[in-house]
């Protein structure tokens, strides 16, 4: 067991480490426009002592809602990350807000593989659960998305606490009532959390429910503890959700995260999500061949005549809330890759029992040959992996980073700026200032809305001959063009 823990404590480190390429990286990589809200909402949090109650972000336009936001409302996920990174920068000030946010995120994940590796070894062993482990710490979607600053890793960490901290709590074996109400109690704080982060952790929660059933049948229903944590857990989502629709006007357009262009099973959506997204992107085309080994096993191993007899039901389970949350949150997994994050666990518990056959197959199967499959599968999966996500860590315009620094030192901090960007609020951020990530109106209105400043990153000439002739300049570089708007 000794061995177990230290193997652990190697994966951990291990993830620390790879987690750290590129981590002072300016908000301006893969998805940058969303880290950059996230991060934009911790910066105004600072400034506002922490009202928590109303969030705000830096873009006053109406590109997200569809309504004017002239106070810059930002209700999406309830902001517990932002506390966390921003009490992070309070208190250690050593580095950036940024930084101070990517470190949030990697000790989440890091709490990911503990709580993931935990659950796995109390189902099917230590061995899958290592296993289970490493491709989660070293995968390199994994690595990339474990190292932004995002809420769903945060999120994926929470619902998979709570799951590990409740099979916990219902184990009645050598623990005390005490024990088991800790268990309980921390298992029902995480997984409010996890709701409270991005509601489509209730996905992710089917495991409790089939825990709950492995334990008491039909009785389940009887049972009042239960009752108390699914309303604690769903009373603080509700009470958020009711008092953000105050709000509307920050509260952006979701409706098309369904099934936005009628998506849903078409084959489009397939080839998106399970050959782009998971085949290529996650698993690098040769991880395939581990995740089909760990079906067939896990299909060997699992009682399909009861659900109550067996451990594999959870893994099971845990390939249903993620087929589940796909199939139901269908454009928004094929808009955006980030949406993933969320099942990664479930293909890594998968593939870790099919590398636990490998590493002790049966006696009629060669031990070594097996063994250097798993071993040349695995190298394969990473290199072709990272492959396609190596980019992701680019800063493809490092001009806005530069047009951002050029408006934070030749402006008031308080000056309300445009920037002309097609609404991607990732260049606003780099300004440090509110203002407009897009002319949503003409600048007359956008001035008379309290626009002052209008910045342009790499600008043409028709720019220069244009808007400015018509306005002041403050400064002009091949880089970008800075203009004063009020005359």
């Amino acid at each position: 067991m000794k061995k177990t823990y230290i193997l652990l404590g190697f994966i951990l480190l291990l993830g620390f480490a790879l987690r750290l390429y590129r981590i002072d990286n300016p908000i301006a990589d893969w998805h940058s426009w969303r880290q950059a809200d996230t991060s934009s909402v911790t910066r105004e949090l600072l400034k506002n002592d922490f009202d928590l109650l109303h969030p705000r972000f830096q873009d006053l336009s109406n590109v997200a809602s569809g309504l004017d936001n002239p106070e810059g409302y930002r209700f999406v996920e309830f902001p517990i990350y932002n506390t966390v990174q921003g009490f992070l920068y309070l208190s250690f000030q050593t580095f950036t807000l940024e930084v101070w946010g990517r470190v949030a995120t990697i000790f989440s994940v890091l709490l990911s593989i503990t709580f993931l590796f935990g659950i796995v070894n109390r189902y099917f062993g230590k061995t899958a659960a290592l296993c289970s482990a490493f491709f989660y710490a070293v995968l390199p979607f994994s690595i990339f998305y474990g190292r932004v600053i995002l809420p769903d890793p945060m999120m994926t960490m929470s619902f998979l606490g709570a799951i590990y901290f409740f099979s916990r709590c219902v184990d009645t074996k050598d623990q005390s009532l005490l024990v088991r109400y800790v268990f309980f109690s921390v298992s029902l704080f995480l997984a409010s959390i996890s709701l409270l982060l991005k509601p489509f952790a209730g996905f992710f929660l089917i495991p409790l429910a089939l825990i709950s059933y492995q334990l008491f049948g039909f009785a389940l229903f009887k049972k009042i503890p239960l009752y108390v944590y699914a309303l604690l857990t769903v009373i603080p989502l509700l009470l958020w959700r009711w008092w953000m629709l105050q709000f509307p006007e920050g509260i952006p357009a979701n409706e098309w995260l369904f099934n936005g262009g009628n998506i849903r099973f078409t084959g489009a959506f397939f080839y998106w999500i399970f050959a782009d997204r998971i085949a290529r992107l996650i698993l690098g085309y040769w991880g395939i061949g581990l995740f089909v080994i760990g079906l067939v096993v896990l299909s060997l191993r699992t009682n399909l005549v009861s659900l109550r007899k067996g451990r594999s039901w959870i893994v099971v389970s845990f390939l249903l809330s993620s087929l589940l949350y796909l199939f139901v949150v269908a454009r928004g997994n094929v808009q955006h890759d980030y949406y993933q994050i969320p099942i990664v666990p479930s293909l890594v518990m998968v593939m870790g029992i099919g590398s636990s056959f490998l590493l002790s197959p049966p006696k009629e199967y060669h031990m070594w040959i097996m063994r250097g499959k798993l071993v040349g599968l695995t190298v394969l999966m990473l290199f072709f992996s990272w492959y396609f996500v190596r980019d992701y860590f680019n800063v493809n315009n490092p001009n806005i980073v530069i047009a951002g620094e050029a408006v934070d030192k030749l402006t008031p901090k308080d000056a309300n700026i445009v920037t002309f960007y097609d609404g991607d609020t990732s260049f606003l951020y780099q300004t440090k200032r509110k203002g407009w990530s897009s002319l949503q109106d003409p600048l007359s209105v956008l001035v008379e809305k309290g626009a002052e400043y209008l910045v342009i990153v790499n600008p043409t000439e028709k720019d220069r001959e244009g808007v400015g002739k018509e306005y002041t300049v403050i400064s002009s570089t091949n880089e970008y063009l800075l203009l004063e708007l009020r005359k």
